[in-house]
């Protein structure tokens, strides 16, 4: 066989491979597209109904007859709405502030420090956290209820109740300070600098894209929650945050006037989720999978 003959055919074979890939490309494509619009259906619905202005109950169609903004100006000027809006930030906002400091102290502890029962520590806080939530909802309810905060302060009990086991979600941010190099430790610590000096001038700079996915996640449990939120804030609409306050628009008696304005609510409380995922994205891939080693 000539040189030419050799040549040839490692060309058709590369033709081959490529003509391939292409093809599984493409096949991946289309599976993830079709996947994207089959996931995309119910927010747009959504979204659709919020803007329906003919009638506020459930009918047949999609595409609004009447478009407008009323369901969104009924929204706040005649519910509650803003009352669970502002308590949902307000419960958010805590909760992240907090348990990003506490998560984030714990991981570094169990990252750079050695003493003694660390790993039944670490092994004791994994177990623990394969029980839900749920297995403490009476509990804790009875607690709430003795110290006073429930329904109408139901937003100070949350905030604790979320808070409260905070140091047990260590295991992506200590997996992302196992990364980073102790000898910037050993040096700072030459030059005077404290534990804490540390972590605040030194490691967490380095660490922004997993402080960012902590404060990511610590502020969309509580945004979304209604299982326990529901428990605690019942009858009371005072105390109530978004899920709970809304859920009370597809009731028996309510759905029939509010089916459109609970959709305009959904729609607003999707908007800061929206916006912090699509400006935050690059640095909660990066906190994702730089934690996501063994330490």
């Amino acid at each position: 066989m000539s040189k030419q003959d050799i040549t040839y055919g490692t060309q058709k074979r590369h033709m081959g491979m490529r003509a391939a890939k292409t093809l599984s490309n493409t096949a991946v494509y289309i599976i993830l597209a079709v996947i994207s619009v089959i996931w995309l259906i119910p927010f747009v619905f959504i979204v659709l109904e919020s803007f329906r202005c003919e009638c506020h109950y459930q009918v047949g169609y999609i595409i609004p007859q009447k478009w407008g903004f009323t369901n969104y100006i009924e929204l706040f000027q005649n519910t509650d709405f803003p009352k669970w809006y502002l308590n949902t930030f307000i419960i958010a906002l805590f909760t992240a502030a907090i348990q990003t400091i506490i998560v984030l102290c714990m991981s570094y502890t169990l990252s750079r420090f050695r003493f003694k029962m660390r790993k039944a520590l670490m092994q004791f806080m994994l177990i623990l956290g394969f029980f839900p939530g749920m297995l403490t909802m009476i509990i804790l309810y009875r607690v709430l209820k003795d110290i006073g905060l429930t329904q109408e302060h139901a937003v100070p009990g949350l905030i604790l109740v979320y808070v409260a086991s905070s140091g047990m979600g260590y295991y992506v941010s200590k997996g992302f300070f196992d990364t980073i190099p102790k000898s910037l430790d050993e040096a700072a610590r030459i030059d005077g600098a404290t534990r804490a000096q540390v972590l605040f001038r030194i490691i967490l700079p380095l660490a922004k894209p997993i402080v960012i996915y902590t404060i990511l996640t610590a502020f969309m449990a509580p945004w979304g929650d209604f299982v326990f939120a529901k428990y605690i804030s019942f009858g009371a609409s005072a105390g109530m945050n978004v899920a709970v306050g809304l859920n009370g628009f597809l009731s028996l008696d309510q759905i029939m006037n509010k089916y459109t304005l609970f959709c305009a609510g959904g729609v607003v409380v999707a908007i800061p989720v929206v916006i912090l995922f699509m400006c935050l994205q690059r640095y909660y891939v990066e906190g994702v999978t730089g934690g996501a080693v063994k330490g």
